[in-house]
């Protein structure tokens, strides 16, 4: 009885506790009520809902005239509902070896698909499903619609199973030519950083751009996603859906690019390295280059190999994945962009300003020799013969190397030779760098790279980069090459290089002279230079997008870059044009242009032979047309082609060819 007392304090303070919590209650219920639309919306954020993202209608990829390259269709796609799979005994496996077995399809593969990507237990990927866990998971992707039919026309046996399309990425032009695979680019799932970066236009799962037009453009292209808010039950399986906003579909881009031309240049760059396999030659790779030169944008840009890109409208195994990133042909590399080589004799056009800055008289005739010494080294002249004393005018048209080869002397002795430092004041080097060799055009393609104008400080740097291996290898040689002769130059050059690789030689300047050695640039630059010359030095700037159109068809101009000036020293920029329309007539590219209409449509160009060790000559022709009014610029390398005058000028003129006729209407 003595206890009763306590008892009853400790079952009072208990009532109180529980009349207070009842008061809280009362007055959160009363809050909610008198709540507004914001406070509903946190409500909807309670722990059982979740938000998934509804992806938008992605812009399309247009020509200039509106002709679709990239576009968008309607894939069919069979979802199963993962409540369906977390409510079966047996986790939906019956379920799923049913699906596959009405679609042909290996259960495996299916059963693969339900697991969430990093979840535990999951398949690995590609298998495994990367996207959200509160949609019904695609199983299969890219069904056919009369497969589908055996799931549509029995429905009980196939619960939470449904047949659904997706928007998907098509690309018409391709069945014909002229989809311009490489700078259109392609799609694939975004990853966590690009999620991250995205300010909530990307969710997990999505599709984003990953190279080409697609990738550059992708935050206009993209649109910005819907929201789906969903209840879930405590095994996270989607019950209900709470509310829905509708997506914003993305831009339509229209681009410079021209599907007729475009179609023509990816023709006859197939065309032509067929030819030249033909005759023996690896031609194992290759890019073709049209710019405009009244706006300065890519009307066609086709590079080899090539793939279709269709290929990233569905499902991509990882055996293809693999065909289409590995090994030395890849097909995703831009070769008009996005590989740096030598030009060849194409940079003759750059050396002859850069000579008349060293105070070369363009009036004076030059000898054309075979051969010129430096030293105790012999240059040889590659893609001609001797002609004797020949003016400037001919020493381009006949691409004499040896007259080159004199002014580089020269140069490099009035630098101070072996012992110069310091590339400023250089001629040679500092025209090729206003020409704006050695930089990205600016180009609004991702994956363009710099090239390379080599100099005094370059070369120090590299020795200073690579010396150590240098002089491993001067030490062992190169066990691994069964070629004697190669792995004997090799080693040799290697112990020049540990000795005295940081020194820049005459034959250093010889080599940059003709757009050898060391000297990289890409085709779109070349393009570029050419553009320059054509136009007085008014450097045209490379572009491809020209306007962003909305679904109801509001347009905006995308800004054009504006042209820029050269200084191309007087007299050798008329010299230079006059020289390369008789190259096309009479000089090393006058074969391959036999048959064209030159007076309809004249041209004037330039043909390049890059020498390559262990390998076949590259083929260069870098061009304009037509000379009376420049228009277009055509450049052309095929590596492994042999001349430029066999292989890449022949590409040019089928290309000229269809412009001419494109431009008659």
């Amino acid at each position: 009885m003595r206890r009763a007392p306590h008892l009853q304090v400790r079952m009072l303070g208990l009532l109180t506790v529980l009349a207070l919590l009842a008061a809280l209650l009362v007055g959160r219920l009363g809050q909610l009520q008198a709540s507004g639309p914001d406070e509903a919306a946190g409500a909807a954020a309670a722990p059982d809902t979740r938000t998934v993202a509804v992806p938008a209608l992605r812009g399309r990829i247009l020509d200039r005239d509106g002709v679709p390259i990239a576009d968008n269709d309607r894939r069919t796609d069979v979802t199963i509902d993962r409540r369906v799979l977390a409510d079966s005994d047996d986790g939906g496996r019956a379920l799923v070896r049913r699906v596959a077995e009405a679609l042909d399809r290996p259960v495996d593969e299916l059963w693969a698909r339900t697991t969430l990507c990093g979840a535990p237990g999951a398949a690995d990927p590609p298998r495994c499903w990367p996207g959200s866990a509160y949609v019904p998971v695609p199983v299969v992707e890219g069904v056919a619609k009369t497969e589908a039919l055996a799931l549509t026309e029995t429905p009980e046996r196939y619960p939470g199973v449904q047949v659904v399309t997706s928007p998907v990425r098509s690309y018409p032009r391709i069945a014909g030519g002229g989809g311009a695979p490489q700078t259109i680019g392609y799609l694939t799932r975004a990853d966590a950083e690009t999620v991250a970066e995205s300010d909530g236009t990307l969710a997990e799962g999505d599709l984003a751009g990953a190279a080409g037009l697609e990738q550059h453009y992708d935050e206009e292209l993209r649109g910005r996603p819907g929201q789906r808010v969903v209840r879930v039950d405590g095994r996270g399986v989607v019950v209900e859906e709470v509310s829905r906003t509708a997506a914003q579909p993305g831009r339509d881009l229209v681009t410079t690019l021209d599907v007729g031309v475009q179609r023509a240049a990816e023709r006859a760059l197939a065309d032509g390295m067929a030819d030249a396999q033909d005759r023996d030659r690896p031609a194992t790779s290759g890019g073709a280059v049209v710019l405009d030169l009244a706006e300065g944008g890519v009307v066609a840009s086709a590079s080899r190999p090539t793939y279709d890109p269709a290929v990233w409208s569905g499902p991509v195994t990882q055996e293809r994945y693999e065909q289409l990133t590995s090994g030395g042909d890849n097909p995703l590399v831009d070769r008009v962009l996005g590989v740096a080589q030598p030009p060849a004799s194409t940079f003759k056009a750059v050396t002859l300003p850069g000579a008349v800055r060293a105070g070369v008289d363009l009036e004076r005739p030059v000898p054309c020799t075979a051969s010129y010494r430096i030293g105790d080294r012999e240059f040889r002249n590659f893609e001609s013969r001797a002609y004797g004393t020949i003016s400037w005018h001919q020493a381009l048209v006949v691409s004499c190397d040896t007259v080159f080869y004199r002014v580089a002397e020269q140069v490099w002795r009035d630098q101070g030779g072996i012992d110069a430092e310091s590339d400023h004041g250089d001629p040679l080097i500092e025209t090729a760098r206003s020409f704006g060799l050695g930089e990205a055009t600016g180009v609004d393609l991702p994956g363009e790279v710099d090239g390379r104008i080599p100099g005094r400080e370059w070369k120090r740097e590299y020795w200073e980069q690579t010396k150590d291996e240098a002089c491993a290898r001067a030490e062992d040689g190169y066990p691994g090459i069964d070629d004697e002769s190669r792995a004997d130059y090799l080693t040799r050059l290697a112990e020049e290089t540990c000795r005295r690789g940081y020194r820049y030689q005459p034959g250093d300047e010889v080599n940059l002279s003709i757009g050898q050695g060391d000297v990289t640039t890409t085709l779109l630059q070349m393009a570029q230079v050419y553009g320059t010359i054509a136009r007085a030095g008014s450097e045209p700037q490379p572009h491809l997008g020209d306007a962003l159109v909305t679904v109801d068809g509001q347009q905006e101009e995308l800004p054009a870059p504006e042209p820029e000036q050269v200084d191309i020293p007087e007299g050798s920029g008329a010299l230079i044009r006059d020289a390369l329309a008789d190259v096309v007539t009479e000089g090393t590219a006058a074969s391959a242009f036999a048959d064209a209409d030159l007076p309809a449509w004249s041209v004037a160009g330039k043909t390049g032979t890059a020498e390559v060790f262990g390998e076949e000559d590259t083929s260069w022709f870098v061009s304009w047309g037509p000379t009376s009014d420049p228009r277009y610029v055509v450049a052309v390398v095929v590596d492994e082609g042999g001349t430029g005058g066999s292989t890449a000028a022949g590409i040019a003129a089928d290309i000229h060819e269809h412009l001419a006729a494109h431009e008659r209407g």
